[in-house]
């Protein structure tokens, strides 16, 4: 298909498609001449994934084509390239320390295996003390009741992780940034439901 039609295919302008392509967002086509070029369906998936990342998940052009490289060519071992993927989404750019001690005594205490370089354990650090500096840290009974609940969530998650690495790598980016808000959303209207069942007061 042409570049008009892959427009038309995905809803996304044609001024924007060729930005995409001159950063790197989207792989060239085919060239049929000098100012033709053939686009298939891998590009119609990857404008699908270029417009989430930028405009759903809020990663700079920049981050995104990192991302985007790392879909396309992992170099490391899949475990490393996730770390690395999921490092950029906007919740994990947290700024680095040296030591972590309240995630990693929510960890230990959990018996989860983490590894201190991942952006998620900085940003579970910065989580707790900001809960711990307003009065309401973090304590066992909480953290007990809510890690099986997530553990359960995350081996669901796990399971239907695709085989291919560079799927792999896309459907764990992309799930993680586009069902984080579905879950605190979930979350609340569930205190709603079981706020509204405790103290609303009978009807009529």
């Amino acid at each position: 298909m042409l570049i008009s039609e892959l427009s038309a295919r995905t809803g996304v302008p044609v001024p924007t498609l060729k930005f995409y392509l001159r950063e790197g967002l989207l792989m060239p086509g085919t060239a049929l001449s000098a100012t033709r070029s053939d686009y298939g369906e891998e590009h119609v998936r990857r404008v699908g994934v270029a417009r989430a990342l930028t405009d759903v998940v809020g990663l700079s052009v920049h981050q995104a084509r990192t991302v985007l490289a790392l879909f396309a060519s992992p170099r490391e071992e899949l475990f490393e390239a996730l770390g690395r993927a999921l490092g950029e989404l906007p919740a994990a750019r947290v700024p680095e320390a040296d030591d972590y001690p309240r995630a990693r005594a929510a960890l230990e205490h959990l018996g989860w295996r983490y590894d201190p370089r991942y952006a998620a354990v900085r940003q579970l650090e910065r989580a707790l003390e900001a809960a711990e500096a307003a009065g309401m840290p973090l304590n066992d009974d909480r953290l007990d009741a809510y890690a099986p609940a997530v553990r359960s969530i995350a081996e669901h998650d796990v399971a239907l992780v695709p085989e291919e690495p560079e799927r792999a790598l896309e459907y764990a980016v992309l799930g993680t940034a586009l069902y984080e808000p579905v879950l605190v959303a979930l979350r609340r209207l569930a205190h709603h439901d079981i706020a509204a069942e405790r103290f609303a007061p009978p009807g009529p």
